[in-house]
């Protein structure tokens, strides 16, 4: 079994930068993609930035956000980051990380939750002046 912790949301006013972090612990995720997803209220859950936890599949951003949002791990932490830049308050959401047997980064969040095998409790960002 595998938990993905999700920390670092908060409050931001627009034009502001933040950093989300998700420690994995539990079993190993072999043959997984990691990354982020985010849900606004009554609207489906979005893969935006997804990562290889391997070093050879490289990472995936949408690009409703490419630009402003990175994704990095460090591996040896088992902690994969999300920076977020230039927020907006279209971007006052719930993030989740979330890890599944993807064949790459991009299928992970382009395929969304349907191959999540794992979920974080989620983190509320809010950009608001």
């Amino acid at each position: 079994q595998v938990q993905l912790v999700e920390s670092g949301g908060g409050l931001v006013q627009p034009g502001e930068s933040l950093r989300l972090s998700c420690v994995a612990s539990g079993a190993a995720l072999n043959h997984h993609q990691i990354g982020w997803f985010r849900q606004a209220p009554g609207k489906e859950r979005e893969g935006i930035a997804c990562i290889s936890t391997d070093r050879y599949q490289g990472a995936f951003v949408t690009n409703s956000v490419k630009g402003r949002f990175t994704i990095s791990r460090d591996a040896a932490k088992r902690t994969v980051y999300l920076d977020m830049k230039d927020l907006t308050p279209e971007d006052t959401q719930m993030y989740y990380c979330a890890a599944g047997p993807a064949t790459t980064p991009e299928a992970l969040c382009s395929m969304g939750p349907f191959m999540v095998d794992y979920w974080g409790q989620g983190v509320q960002v809010t950009v608001s002046s």
